[in-house]
């Protein structure tokens, strides 16, 4: 209750705020709307908004899951495996160093103006910070628990799976939670750069045609799909104490 009543006055903070800007800058409504006619412009909109925002979460959650996946499963074999430290981690961080959002352009010519180059795009973004957490964390065993493992002579396979991988949880839920926070950008970035659907190329249809208020509709409506997955993830970590 304490968290929602926190919420309900930031958010009331925040409306005030724009709408004394609004007033001070007497900005025209096609440059800056107030809150009070973006909020017309949500319940006018809502079945709109609504269809191209089920294509942007589809996506996101599409993309957040494979690059959970494939980051875990990156992880898990750099720490088991001195060969793959030594012939991949340079590779992945090589990788990392290309901006994302540069590919966009291609990646959209390879695949297509539909869901997969959007998919795509969210996978490799949240791919390096949660396999390089969730890495981080299993190669970080506290030196009493490496000596046991060495004094119980136990297998990689038992070192890994009782000891490193319960260190290592709070790494990975550190790496989901920069994956739930670049998620967002990803996606909509792989919108503007092409797509006849979603939030993004809502927002570009909106601003060509100086619907300013559909375009901070869209905007609001993209925060809140990615303040509810970031507080489900929120919720299971508190459940499981991580």
């Amino acid at each position: 209750m304490r968290g929602l009543i926190h919420a309900g006055l930031a958010l009331g903070f925040g409306l005030g705020l724009w709408q004394a800007v609004v007033w001070a800058t007497d900005a025209p409504h096609f440059i800056l709307p107030g809150p009070g006619r973006v909020g017309a412009s949500l319940w006018a909109n809502a079945p709109l908004l609504v269809e191209h925002a089920r294509f942007t979460l589809v996506n996101l959650a599409t993309g957040l899951a494979a690059g959970v996946a494939l980051g875990v499963v990156t992880a898990l074999n750099l720490a088991v495996s001195p060969a793959a430290r030594v012939l991949v981690r340079p590779m992945l961080i090589f990788a990392q160093a290309v901006p994302v959002f540069a590919l966009a352009p291609v990646l959209t010519l390879w695949l297509g103006y539909g869901a997969a180059s959007k998919i795509v795009i969210v996978m490799l973004v949240i791919y390096f910070p949660v396999a390089s957490a969730f890495f981080d964390g299993l190669m970080r065993l506290p030196a009493p628990l490496a000596d046991l493992a060495q004094m119980m002579r136990a297998t990689p396979l038992r070192r890994l799976v009782f000891l490193q991988l319960p260190h290592a949880l709070p790494a990975l839920a550190t790496g989901l939670r920069l994956a739930l926070v670049y998620a967002p950008f990803a996606v909509i970035i792989g919108e503007w750069v092409g797509s006849s659907r979603g939030l993004g190329y809502l927002m570009l249809l909106a601003n060509g045609r100086g619907q300013t208020d559909l375009m901070f509709a869209a905007l609001i409506v993209l925060a809140a799909q990615s303040l509810v997955l970031f507080a489900l993830f929120e919720g299971l970590a508190r459940r499981f104490g991580r």
